[in-house]
């Protein structure tokens, strides 16, 4: 009930910047509006029911981030279901030369400073647990290959092209 609750204040709180608005990049709108945002159900939204509500908003985000991306391949992590659901071509393993997409969580440094290198303009990474470290957040946003960012408060969004004008959003999810 209280972390309900809670997700209820974070909402309210961000209510101003729902589904896109104030974004005048168009192809940062319909990345919020049509993978971070979308409400319409997918496929696969069946088969990946969970009982924890979060674990479910993150999971299906996840989801539609497999599916937009369609990566070739993946580090394991718990979220493994998800990612394979979005891209059934998706192979996982232990190490990547490069990454393509790739979930951290915010206090896995070791895991965040190994992924940097690997990274090119095509690359994302999305960070877990954001809300619970402010500070590593911003240490994350201050790399220098980081270009745009997506914070949605449970978790954010790295991209690294550096040919756009750097920003960083803050999303209602």
């Amino acid at each position: 009930m209280k972390e309900r609750l809670l997700h209820c204040l974070v909402w309210c709180s961000r209510i101003h910047r729902c589904r896109g608005f104030g974004i005048q990049s168009p192809t940062d709108y319909a990345f919020v509006r049509y993978v971070i945002n979308e409400h319409w159900p997918y496929y696969a939204y069946d088969e990946l029911t969970d009982d924890d509500w979060l674990t479910q908003k993150l999971g299906r985000l996840f989801f539609r981030m497999a599916n937009w991306r369609q990566p070739r391949l993946m580090l394991r992590d718990k979220w493994q279901k998800y990612w394979h659901a979005g891209c059934r071509t998706t192979i996982f393993a232990d190490s990547v030369d490069t990454v393509e997409l790739a979930y951290v969580e915010i206090d896995d440094r070791q895991t965040w400073l190994g992924l940097l290198p690997k990274c090119n303009k095509d690359s994302c990474v999305i960070v877990g647990g954001i809300h619970r470290d402010k500070t590593g957040w911003q240490l994350m946003l201050s790399a220098p290959h980081v270009g745009i960012a997506y914070d949605l408060y449970y978790c954010g969004i790295l991209m690294f092209d550096k040919k756009r004008h750097p920003h960083h959003y803050v999303v209602n999810f």
